[in-house]
């Protein structure tokens, strides 16, 4: 089984991509054999109202009956704007959506702002994951517009030494993985994984060695990049380097082990 922990739906304010609507995404999971997407609404990243992307998620997932057993779908919500509580209780209650995602440098607030503590808590008491990308889009390409200050793996640490028994998934690992004995200890040990889209993992053999084959999981950032990248990561790697049963919790092992999937 193959499953994708990091796809969208939705536009880019600064760039035209294709992909990034259920049934052209569809189209290019079959033709990588991708059977599910954790997939979530690119417009939150920009509106004000956040909400407003994950009712259009919802809606767009409630169109065709096969978009179920095809999506996961995941919220963006942001904990500084009114009314974010609300957001979370019918996106993860009565909606039934299966993770949050964060923005923190878009929505211009601090990881370690209260109401993210909170928010990462009321994730923990749910079941559900945290999920934070380190980067959108590369910055030496994108728009002028756009922020320019990206994360490294070490900058997302505080989050989750405050809050260490939530789950959080890390997308986009495209800067420096370097951590200190103790920021790498708190990885290990915390439920953590980081999908294979980031360019940061092209060294994956070695992360695996330092950080466990339980701390990663395919994914694409799709339609934000190619496809084939996060893909081809675990399936080049040698025999001694990831036998068959490692390669298995890369490609949906230990993704189905974060969300509590049969």
């Amino acid at each position: 089984m193959l499953i994708d922990s990091n796809a969208y739906i939705g536009h880019w304010p600064f760039r035209r991509f294709e992909y990034n609507h259920p049934d052209a995404l569809l189209g290019r999971m079959s033709e990588f054999g991708t059977d599910i997407s954790v997939i979530s609404n690119l417009n939150g990243v920009f509106y004000k109202n956040t909400q407003s992307a994950n009712e259009e998620l919802r809606d767009a997932l409630q169109a065709k009956r096969s978009y179920r057993n095809s999506f996961i779908p995941f919220a963006v919500i942001n904990p500084i704007y009114g009314g974010w509580k609300e957001d979370f209780k019918k996106c993860i209650t009565q909606w039934g959506m299966k993770g949050v995602r964060l923005y923190p440098k878009y929505h211009f607030y601090d990881l370690l702002h209260p109401h993210c503590i909170e928010l990462t808590k009321m994730c923990k008491d749910a079941g559900v994951p945290v999920v934070l990308s380190l980067r959108m889009v590369d910055s030496r390409t994108s728009s002028w517009l756009d922020i320019e200050k990206e994360w490294a793996l070490k900058d997302v640490i505080p989050l989750i030494k405050a809050v260490p028994d939530a789950k959080y998934i890390i997308c986009n690992v495209a800067n420096s993985t370097h951590l200190s004995e103790e920021e790498m200890k708190l990885v290990r040990e915390a439920q953590v994984v980081m999908d294979t889209s980031g360019r940061a993992l092209a060294n994956l053999p070695a992360l695996l060695k330092i950080m466990g084959k339980e701390k990663f999981c395919f994914g694409t950032h799709a339609p934000l990049l190619d496809y084939a990248s996060g893909l081809l990561r675990i399936e080049a790697l040698r025999e001694e380097e990831a036998d068959r049963s490692t390669k298995e919790m890369l490609r949906s092992g230990n993704i189905r082990s974060m969300l509590g999937l049969g």
